[in-house]
């Protein structure tokens, strides 16, 4: 990441600080639906704990190796930034469907899937700078992890297609296991 740095070092720790309020979001977000859906009683929704979990613990080392890049480069993992105040606001909505009373199964699956959607974009971004800096380390890095985003994306993605295809088309409802 020194490449990457070398310019404007506060800048990326305010891009990489509003990552790390994402995935800060992130975890109490599958949190939340991970308790929801262990208490739902549904065979199906049970079929998929093991894979909900193994990305909330993504989501978690996501945030811990943010806190270190950050710390490396200077910056207060616990400080507020332009950008992680403006993620902060964004993702209020997405946090008001999750965290609300009663929701409902499929409903938690799209606000996750949105919040996927914003972790993927901000994932990416970080990857086309680092590859502009000729970061290859960095690069690497962010690969990984926007790789994890794109399995939890893609696992969403289906889960959302297998509610809307039961409920559209009929039939019975067939939800992922894993990818």
């Amino acid at each position: 990441m020194r490449k990457l740095a070398e310019k404007n070092p506060e800048k990326l720790v305010d891009l990489l600080q509003e990552r790390l309020t994402f995935e800060r979001t992130s975890v109490k977000l599958y949190d939340r639906v991970l308790a929801l859906m262990a208490s739902s009683g549904e065979p199906q929704i049970h079929g998929m704990l093991d894979t909900m979990r193994a990305y909330r613990d993504e989501e978690a080392e996501h945030q811990a190796w943010l806190e270190e890049q950050i710390r490396a480069l200077g910056g207060d993992v616990n400080g507020e930034t332009e950008l992680s105040r403006l993620v902060t606001e964004e993702a209020r909505g997405i946090e008001q469907v999750i965290l609300s009373q009663a929701p409902q199964l499929p409903h938690l699956f799209h606000a996750l899937m949105a919040a996927e959607l914003v972790d993927n974009a901000g994932w990416d971004l970080l990857m086309s700078l680092a590859e502009d800096a000729d970061d290859d380390e960095a690069l690497d890095t962010f690969g990984i992890r926007l790789a994890e985003e794109e399995d939890h994306l893609e696992f969403l993605r289906q889960t959302i297609a297998r509610y809307a295809e039961s409920r559209v088309l009929g039939g019975a409802l067939q939800l992922p296991t894993e990818l």
